[in-house]
């Protein structure tokens, strides 16, 4: 059925997007032939989903080379998106795909992990293995994390080709990246060792990442305690912990409030099987410490440690910082974060909304021009809720959506009924050096609440609301949506940044304590 007569570019790419998304192929490329035939010129947004599908239809041969002709005439392949898209389409190609995404991969500009994990899964899916083997080394040494996709992309092909000791490299490195919960990662490590011959080692890494997993996934879900007596029925079945377990042990210490257990499982971890310490745990640690408000304490132990710290180390103790108000600390903290990593967003936020509460816009308006003079750009704030298949993006104050007039009443809706309560907005929140009213209304259209007001809208009424937030949730947003949840008597599941939070009857999995 074809769209009506007038339908815009658009709302074309959001039909061909869905249609993509649903597994109905063949429609998003007729929906494409239509909308070329009225006229439209396809955008950079147009084309990743038309080359998903063209590549998923098994076809005719030379449809994504069409679409390739064409994205070059329409000047779209600077687009990084849109290159991904095309090397992960040849990638899925049955016969040569593999030689055509490596000669796209190759006149790229500029790669990203995508870029890299598109190259990469689509060699070893080709039975490349040693070409996937390669890209794996190569992408190391550009300096671009693998994330759990590349990881067991290189794992299968290690598998494939019985390069045990290649495996065992990319194992390590995956314990280091906090890898190993994946599901994906575990499985192909398992394969990995039983194909080439380790089963030992097969059932040993099943064992330590299905505890591991569900020590991780307690945690994340506010259920630290749950987390730690996880850990004790591992211990007592005969399963080793390795350096993953005690990363998750320690996030849940920190995420329950659980000082002294934090101490004695990190104390644990190297007296009692020899674990050395990275980054990762002393971030954790760290964070644990500074949520209890003991910053010399947490300062003090890093001084001592003989571990090479990373920014995520110095990150965390700046944001125990803010949380206690403690600017000379932080501004230690993020002179760190800014030596090690110096086009990191982070410290400057941080310290911007330290300065905030303290209504220092002197000090704010500072950071914010050194940012603007190094030229660093902050990650835009957005979240997201998926209905029926469909996902709605929001961002701050966005007006962009379909129904943003009824999304805005919800709002209103919300606040009045949480106000009714005894909701006070915490304006130390905004950032804006402006009257109350203003930086009340600011807080109100956070991406997070305007996604939470479309899902009372749209997600039934038997079913949770689940909102994705790519960071974290504000104070005065999570007082809020906990309210939300309470006076509309609806389960909200937030996931944000760093943890799940699970919202029902005004009380929220995290305790307050994120």
């Amino acid at each position: 059925m074809a769209l009506p007569a007038g339908t815009g570019v658009v709302a074309y790419n959001a039909a061909i997007s869905r249609c993509a998304r649903a597994g109905l192929y063949a429609r998003a490329l007729a929906l494409f032939r239509e909308m070329r035939g009225r006229g439209l010129r396809a955008d950079e947004y147009t084309l990743p989903p038309l080359l998903n599908s063209a590549a998923l239809l098994r076809g005719p041969p030379g449809a994504v080379a069409a679409l390739h002709a064409l994205l070059l005439h329409a000047g779209l392949a600077p687009h990084l998106h849109v290159a991904n898209a095309l090397v992960d389409a040849y990638a899925r190609l049955p016969r040569a795909g593999d030689a055509a995404a490596r000669a796209v991969f190759d006149e790229m500009p500029r790669r990203d992990v995508v870029t890299w994990t598109s190259l990469l899964t689509g060699l070893a899916r080709a039975g490349a293995h040693g070409a996937a083997v390669r890209a794996y080394h190569g992408m190391v040494a550009a300096g671009v994390q693998p994330d759990e996709f590349a990881v067991a992309a290189v794992l299968s092909s290690c598998a494939g080709s019985t390069m045990l000791d290649v495996g065992q490299s990319v194992h390590a490195a995956a314990v280091h990246l906090g890898l190993n919960p994946f599901r994906s990662v575990g499985n192909s490590l398992v394969s990995m060792y039983a194909k080439t011959g380790a089963l030992r080692d097969a059932m040993h890494a099943r064992c330590t990442i299905t505890w591991t997993a569900l020590i991780v996934g307690y945690a994340q879900n506010g259920r630290g305690r749950r987390s730690l007596e996880v850990y004790a029925d591992m211990v007592r079945s005969g399963c080793r912990p390795d350096y993953v377990t005690f990363i998750g042990l320690l996030f849940a210490c920190s995420h329950a409030g659980l000082v002294d257990d934090g101490r004695d499982h990190f104390r644990s971890m190297v007296a009692d099987y020899g674990i050395a310490p990275g980054p990762d745990h002393y971030a954790c640690l760290v964070d644990l410490l500074g949520r209890a408000g003991r910053l010399d304490e947490a300062m003090d132990m890093l001084n001592r440690s003989s571990t090479e710290l990373d920014a995520t180390v110095w990150k965390s103790l700046l944001g125990a910082c803010r949380v206690h108000g403690n600017a000379e600390l932080a501004e230690r903290a993020a002179e760190m974060v800014w030596r090690l990593d110096p086009a990191d967003a982070v410290p400057y936020v941080m310290l911007s909304n330290l300065y905030s509460r303290a209504r220092r816009w002197g000090d704010v308006a500072r950071i914010r021009a050194l940012m603007k003079a190094r030229g660093v750009t902050k990650e835009p704030g957005c979240s997201w809720v998926g209905v029926n298949g469909v996902t709605h993006l929001f961002h701050v104050e966005d007006r962009g959506h379909p129904r943003a007039a009824e999304i805005y009443r919800k709002v209103e809706e919300m606040t009045e009924r949480i106000r009714a309560e005894g909701y006070v907005p915490d304006t130390d929140w905004a950032l804006q050096d402006e009257a109350p009213e203003g930086r009340q209304r600011g807080l109100a259209y956070h991406s997070e609440r305007l996604a939470v007001a479309f899902g009372l809208l749209a997600v039934p009424a038997a079913a949770p609301i689940r909102v994705f937030k790519n960071l974290r949730v504000c104070g005065d947003c999570h007082t809020a949506i906990k309210m939300v949840a309470k006076v509309y008597g609806r389960e909200i599941v937030l996931r944000d940044a760093n943890c799940f939070h699970h919202m029902e009857d005004g009380e929220c999995s995290c305790g307050d304590y994120w």
